[in-house]
């Protein structure tokens, strides 16, 4: 079929065929050996001209490895021919111990297809497509493989997957039919959700001030410094030691006396500190504690009777009574460790703050108080609550470790499933468990507690933020720069991938890309996605539903997939209206 090869480019080469040759035969795409006495290239016809072929240059076999790129090129003389079954195995991939089974290969003799899973799964990685291109159940059957293969036992595998209306469920919750050893964790927000599971819950204390900016919606500088004193104030409220509950008392002691020599009324600064009364009592520090004056005894709320001068009728009593409970080297103290407590607390903790340190007085940060004032109280009183109703104490290593194995099981994939809250809630809940991973991933044997994290419909949370505005970093930033080193390992599945942060496409090392059709999309993959070319990009638009673009480097090429489908399916297909519509 093939005469001789008329040029040699940088990255391709033209080929002349045969006068006689029949091209009855599907040759787009064909694998071809360019061999010399010194070399052995592959290439790929990708384009049929007048007469000859255009073909790219992928790679080059040299003592019976493959490696992708050219930097020898075949000589003008070179012989042209199929590749051999050895060759051909280099390039699709053995069925070796570490090696997972993918699908077949449309263009390489409907071989199948395998990828190193080390590599595969130690690196980030991006999943995109058209809505029903096959993406969903691309995902299933890629995670599904790990776990079918008998020679091949993942127990301590961990797998978070996150996803907006339960699809996977169905794909994954019968994974003890295929090994006793494997366990299928289903956590919801849909209290009413029709999936066997439990409600999603999260110890509040276990969030830190940037977690909380993000429930809050927090915008500024401003905001960020009053919650990190809501923050500081709620852990030493929380606490009942002696040095504790002597803090507690240095403070409501200070802001009382603060707001005694304020510029206002009698009456407003009375409503101001009994407000702190009711907030945060404390024994010495209640309205109905005790005050003992010489030869009499009064309660503190009767301390601030106001005469007709304007002023408290006990004020030297309730001078002499504050001041000694204030300890200026109290000023430093930092709470020892964290201890339980609850959303209504951490309300306490604000409304103190915002008295004590007169932000609500402070024209300046007046609006930005009362809307954090405003939103905590919203998620106290509202249905997300429900959320962070933790009932006891829990280290985060305890949580976090809990989530993976409980009641002697270990869950090797746990499907955390948000569809009953806003776009907003749900990418601060994904957001802390990104957060809170990381942080346990660092302090352990490094790599020694991987975690792989799915995100379903990836577009909804891993954003262009500004979260480095507030906090210095975006959590998702940061994972995917250093989260491979600590075994944090995201995994973006996308229909969506322009509205995606560019810093996390730009470190994902493998691809699997389904049928995409929007130029939007198809322009932003093709700057931020490395060594992309437009070759690929025009293989993609062309795929058929359930057959993907699969590259990077797991891949010894950039090679078409045929997935198989899933066994079970997710719940991913589209709403049969013809059924529907006539059904009784």
């Amino acid at each position: 079929m093939f005469s001789k090869i008329l040029y040699i480019g940088e990255h391709d080469a033209q080929i002349q065929l045969k006068e006689d040759a029949s091209l009855e035969t599907d040759i787009m795409n064909m694998p071809l050996i360019l061999q010399d006495n010194e070399k052995t290239i592959l290439a790929e016809v990708k384009d049929l001209l007048d007469g000859s072929v255009k073909v790219k240059l992928l790679g080059e076999i040299e003592d019976g490895k493959f490696v992708g790129g050219v930097l020898r090129k075949p000589s003008l003389n070179a012989a042209i021919r199929p590749l051999s079954v050895e060759e051909l195995t280099l390039i699709v991939g053995t069925p070796a111990f570490g090696f997972m089974e993918l699908g077949t290969s449309p263009f390489y003799s409907n071989k199948k297809v395998y990828a190193d899973m080390n590599e595969l799964f130690s690196s980030h990685m991006c999943i995109f497509g058209n809505t029903g291109s096959g993406k969903s159940c691309g995902v299933a059957r890629l995670i599904q493989n790990i776990f079918y293969n008998p020679q091949f036992v993942p127990y301590r595998s961990n797998f978070l997957i996150f996803d907006s209306s339960g699809e996977y469920y169905t794909a994954f919750s019968k994974m003890n039919e295929i090994n006793p050893n494997y366990h299928y964790r289903f956590l919801t927000t849909n209290v009413n959700s029709t999936h066997e599971g439990e409600i999603l819950n999260i110890p509040i204390w276990l969030l830190n001030v940037e977690d909380i900016a993000l429930l809050l919606s927090a915008k500024t500088h401003t905001q960020l410094s009053i919650i990190e004193k809501m923050m500081k104030l709620v852990k030493i409220f929380s606490q009942s030691s002696s040095d504790a509950t002597q803090y507690k008392n240095h403070l409501i002691a200070t802001a009382i006396m603060t707001i005694m020599y304020s510029n206002q009324g009698s009456a407003s600064k009375r409503d101001e500190i009994f407000s702190i009364l009711n907030t945060c009592p404390t024994n010495e520090f209640n309205l109905n504690a005790p005050v003992q004056g010489i030869g009499y005894t009064r309660r503190l709320q009767e301390c601030f009777l106001i005469d007709s001068s304007d002023q408290f009728s006990e004020r030297v009593l309730l001078t002499e009574y504050v001041n000694q409970y204030i300890d200026p080297d109290l000023n430093q103290y930092e709470p020892k460790e964290v201890q339980y407590f609850t959303l209504e607390d951490m309300e306490k903790a604000l409304n103190f703050a915002l008295i004590s340190e007169g932000w609500l007085r402070n024209e300046n940060v007046y609006a930005d108080a009362v809307s954090l004032k405003v939103k905590l109280h919203e998620l106290v009183i509202g249905s997300y609550a429900k959320y962070f109703n933790y009932k006891q104490f829990i280290s985060l290593e305890q949580y976090l470790s809990g989530l993976v194995i409980r009641d002697g099981k270990k869950y090797q994939i746990v499907n955390i499933n948000l569809e009953d809250v806003d776009d907003g809630f749900a990418k601060s809940i994904v957001k802390i468990f990104t957060r809170l991973i990381f942080e346990v991933s660092r302090k352990v044997q490094r790599g020694s507690f991987p975690f792989n994290i799915l995100l379903e419909e990836a577009h909804r949370y891993v954003q262009k933020d500004q979260d480095d505005f507030l906090f210095g970093y975006n959590i998702f930033d940061r994972v995917a720069k250093e989260g491979r080193k600590y075994g944090v390992i995201m995994s973006l599945i996308s229909q969506r991938p322009v509205d995606l942060s560019e810093t996390v496409i730009s470190q994902c090392s493998n691809f699997f890309i389904f049928k995409m059709s929007h130029p939007r999309d198809i322009e932003y993959i093709t700057k931020m996605i490395p060594n992309i070319t437009e070759d690929t990009i025009e293989k993609q638009k062309s795929l058929q539903v359930g057959n993907c673009l699969a590259f990077g480097g797991a891949f010894k090429i950039p090679i078409i997939v045929k997935l198989d489908m899933p066994n079970p399916m997710p719940q991913s297909s589209s709403c049969n209206v013809v059924v529907t519509w006539t059904s009784h």
